[in-house]
């Protein structure tokens, strides 16, 4: 028995040593997987009411190191009187994946893209300079190499995170301030954002917020409806099961859950006109809904939604000379009915 144990010990060391690069590999590869979900940069406020976790930009180890939208505000998570309103909709994970994100966060379109050939370097506000790869046009669902990080700046406070983001492009640079304010004694979340034309060309761009509503964790279907401040939307363009919702009087409604990999989507509900930013989502299902509103109008009204998060998308138009700053804000007001 002892020459038949010795021979097996001497065995299993000789394959731990034959494999011990590969399972070193692995290692390295799982701690890689592993670290944004655990050490990228988190913080959280609370006004007493409302509790928002954030996770913070950073470059090496943030949880959202894509190219599509603006890295700063993130809301991970926000829960008011028991009631959640945003949170993980998705199943695939990578830092760098371009919809791997949560919250009400932004996107602003390119600046510079087709300006330049390939290997030049373009303009995302919130995210840097990028480095165009080809002559294919721009996608938001590609990752774009990134040329210039910028240089961020976070001021936090018990109620309030504010970022600053500053870029000096050859072709564009501003700096951009956004600060997250949960508003004293209310179920209330304000956006305030400042864009500063440091550079010596025009900013022509849109900025728009994803919103990305889980309203406690809820599927996406009847028990949702969504109110526009215009009752003639327009259907056109509509992609997707749009068979499973109805328009009326200004307000969708979900006639059957989504299922898993369904999709709706409507580009322009107002048809090209302007309308004011006020919009509600209502989970009539738990009680629990949010009303959102803007000081600048809204240019351009699209929808998304899949069958776990449901995402009404409002953009606004910015126009920023030299040296001149543009301002606007979102406030988001909590309910639970």
């Amino acid at each position: 028995m002892k020459t038949t144990r010795s021979a097996s010990v001497t065995t299993l060391v000789q394959w731990l040593l034959r494999h011990s690069f590969a399972l070193c590999g692995l290692l390295a590869v799982l701690s890689i997987s592993m670290r944004p979900a655990f050490d990228s940069p988190v913080t959280e406020i609370t006004n007493g009411l409302v509790r928002a976790q954030l996770y913070l930009p950073d470059a090496e180890t943030g949880y959202y190191r894509g190219t599509r939208f603006d890295w700063a505000g993130v809301v991970a998570s926000l829960e008011y009187k028991g009631h959640t309103y945003h949170g993980k909709w998705f199943d695939t994970y990578s830092p760098t994946l371009h919809d791997a994100i949560m919250g009400p966060v932004e996107e602003f379109g390119p600046l510079g893209y087709t300006d330049i050939k390939p290997g030049g370097t373009f303009v995302k506000i919130g995210v840097g300079s990028l480095t165009r790869p080809d002559e294919k046009p721009y996608n938001a669902f590609t990752y774009y190499p990134i040329a210039n990080p910028g240089v961020w700046t976070i001021t936090k406070k018990a109620d309030q995170v504010q970022f600053v983001h500053t870029l000096a492009d050859t072709a564009y640079a501003y700096s951009y301030r956004k600060t997250l304010t949960l508003t004293k004694n209310k179920p209330e979340l304000v956006i305030k954002h400042s864009l500063k034309n440091t550079g010596n060309r025009a900013i022509e761009t849109t900025s728009y917020n994803h919103n990305f509503f889980v309203i406690d964790q809820q599927p996406t279907g009847p028990g949702y409806a969504i109110k526009f401040p215009m009752s003639a939307l327009s259907t056109d363009g509509g992609k997707g099961v749009t068979d499973r919702v109805r328009f009326q009087n200004g307000q969708l409604v979900y006639l059957s859950d989504l299922a898993k990999g369904e999709t709706v989507y409507y580009p322009n509900l107002a048809n090209g006109q302007s309308m004011r930013y006020n919009l509600t989502v209502d989970n009539t299902k738990t009680g629990a809904g949010v009303t959102v509103t803007g000081d600048r109008d809204i240019s351009r009204m699209v929808y998304w939604s899949s069958s776990t998060t449901v995402s009404p998308e409002p953009y606004v138009t910015i126009k920023i000379e030299p040296g001149q700053t543009f301002s606007w804000q979102i406030a988001y007001q909590y309910y639970v009915n």
